[in-house]
């Protein structure tokens, strides 16, 4: 190529190179609009084709706790995720062990040359061809803590994995139960809401036929009537949260936020009616059980691994590699007639390895090493601290749900006979409407209170077993009536 072709062929490349730049643009090019990169097709194309894994539910079957709990166990995307980190931190340790055991490997070496050997006063041409099909083992026969600490790391790390693990499982069963316990509550509120209707109804329709009989006044009929109309956008409101409370449920097993399927009622639910242990043991087993805790816990046993993986570094090693086979050649020397010859091969090599100096990384590997344990402790000091006062407050919330619970029963029974007084005198003239409509108000709130307050209870003590770790032990908990 002549110097002009050179010359034109460097400016026709260096102007491709902005246009190239730009086709490779990982950002967006300017603040002010929308981008709309090449690769969204590709990802949206992807995303059509892994559809949401369906999981079958029964329209007509009533599930319990207990059966929701399940399911979500077995669909949750955190379960699977946490069941696969703690496969891969299974499958480290089998990598860290295998540093225990010699490598073998078979190895085939072909070469050929051609030299010029010196022979008297002329040089000789000499052409020679090699192939060697051998076994080489490599062996590190100790090396003072490297490979142990290594492998108790991974086995730390493993434990800590499956905690991690079972932790997911605790707040899952959680996020459950807390979705189910909200849902049988808006599902209590629209009940309650739906009776106190019909009661304003029906104070709405005697409101008018007395009227008509000149016994009322056209006051007491509109508020009668506005009574009726509040009763009503009370409960247009409960069937909305009722709708939101069992899409959260749908999600936290999930399901597809609009699946339709049915769940145990609270009054089919036992209620419980005092609190079995004293706090100090509700925190005592907290913290022997939280799989969080322990989790940590076993962070700061890799980290003491880590440290003894560390110091070894101080310590010679001592490795042994070897070689054995066969070996086939043919040479030539000059133009006189080639030969071919074969025959065994092998050799043995023990080393052993000192690091003198080496600008002080051991030393700096050292400290990182215990100041990685110093923090992790400090990490299982607060976490200790912070799950006793998640217990305490919880067994606390517990207490106060239990006696606000038994208040809005009694609540509900007086405000039951109340009503039920005002009304009766009402039709006996001794009363008027707007007693009448006050008593119907203090009962639909009581009733709202009784089914709210029912349900915080059976909250409340979810949370204190999420808190002390009980959702996970079946022999201090179990959803259900």
């Amino acid at each position: 190529m002549t110097a002009t072709g050179w010359v034109m062929t460097i400016a026709i490349l260096a102007s491709a190179v902005p246009h190239a730049r730009l086709a490779a643009q990982s950002a967006p090019p300017a603040s002010g609009a929308v981008w709309q990169p090449r690769g969204v097709q590709t990802l949206e194309h992807e995303l059509a084709v892994r559809p949401h894994e369906a999981v079958d539910v029964v329209p007509d079957k009533t599930y319990t706790l207990a059966e929701l709990i399940d399911l979500a166990q077995q669909h949750n995307p955190e379960t699977r995720v946490a069941w696969q980190e703690a496969k891969s931190k299974a499958a480290a340790l089998g990598i860290a062990r295998s540093a225990l055991y010699p490598t073998m490997s078979a190895v085939a070496f072909a070469v050929t040359l051609r030299t010029a050997t010196l022979i008297g006063e002329f040089f000789h041409r000499q052409t020679e061809g090699v192939f060697e099909p051998v076994l080489h083992v490599e062996y590190l026969v100790f090396d003072l803590g490297g490979r142990s600490g290594e492998i108790d790391a991974a086995k730390a790390n493993l434990l800590a994995s499956d905690l991690a693990f079972n932790d997911t499982h605790r707040r899952v069963i959680y996020q459950v139960a807390s979705a189910y316990y909200r849902l049988l509550n808006a599902e209590g509120q629209r009940q309650a809401a739906e009776v106190s209707l019909e009661n304003a109804k029906a104070v709405e329709e005697d409101a008018k036929a007395r009227l008509a009989n000149g016994l009322a006044t056209k006051p007491d009929e509109l508020e009668a009537t506005a009574a009726r109309a509040q009763a009503d956008y009370d409960l247009q409101a409960a069937v909305g949260a009722v709708d939101i409370a069992r899409g959260d449920l749908a999600t936290a097993v999930a399901l597809a936020p609009g699946t339709v399927f049915k769940v145990q009622g609270i009054d089919e639910l036992k209620l419980p009616s005092s609190i079995a242990g004293s706090v100090d043991q509700e925190i005592d087993r907290a913290l022997s059980q939280r799989p969080d805790l322990l989790q940590q816990l076993a962070r700061v046993r890799a980290a003491d691994a880590s440290i003894k993986q560390a110091r070894s570094t101080y310590f010679p090693s001592l490795s042994f590699t070897g070689d054995g086979g066969l070996a086939r050649a043919y040479g030539q020397q000059d133009l006189l007639p080639g030969t071919y010859a074969q025959g065994e091969v092998w050799n043995a090599e023990l080393g052993l390895k000192w690091d003198l100096f080496d600008g002080a990384r051991r030393e700096y590997r050292i400290a990182q090493a215990k100041a990685d344990k110093k923090a992790a402790q400090a990490q299982f000091d607060a976490l200790r601290d912070q799950i006793a006062d998640e217990v305490w407050a919880a067994y606390s919330n517990m207490q106060t749900a239990l006696r606000q619970q038994q208040a809005a029963a009694a609540l509900l029974t007086a405000s039951q006979q109340s009503y039920e007084a005002a009304h009766e005198a009402y039709g006996y003239g001794v009363r008027n409407l707007l007693d009448v409509v006050s008593a119907q108000k203090l009962l639909a709130q009581a009733r709202s209170e009784d089914i709210a307050a029912r349900t915080e209870l059976l909250l409340r003590v979810t949370n204190l077993a999420f808190r002390t770790g009980d959702l996970i032990q079946t022999q201090h908990w179990s959803p259900g009536p």
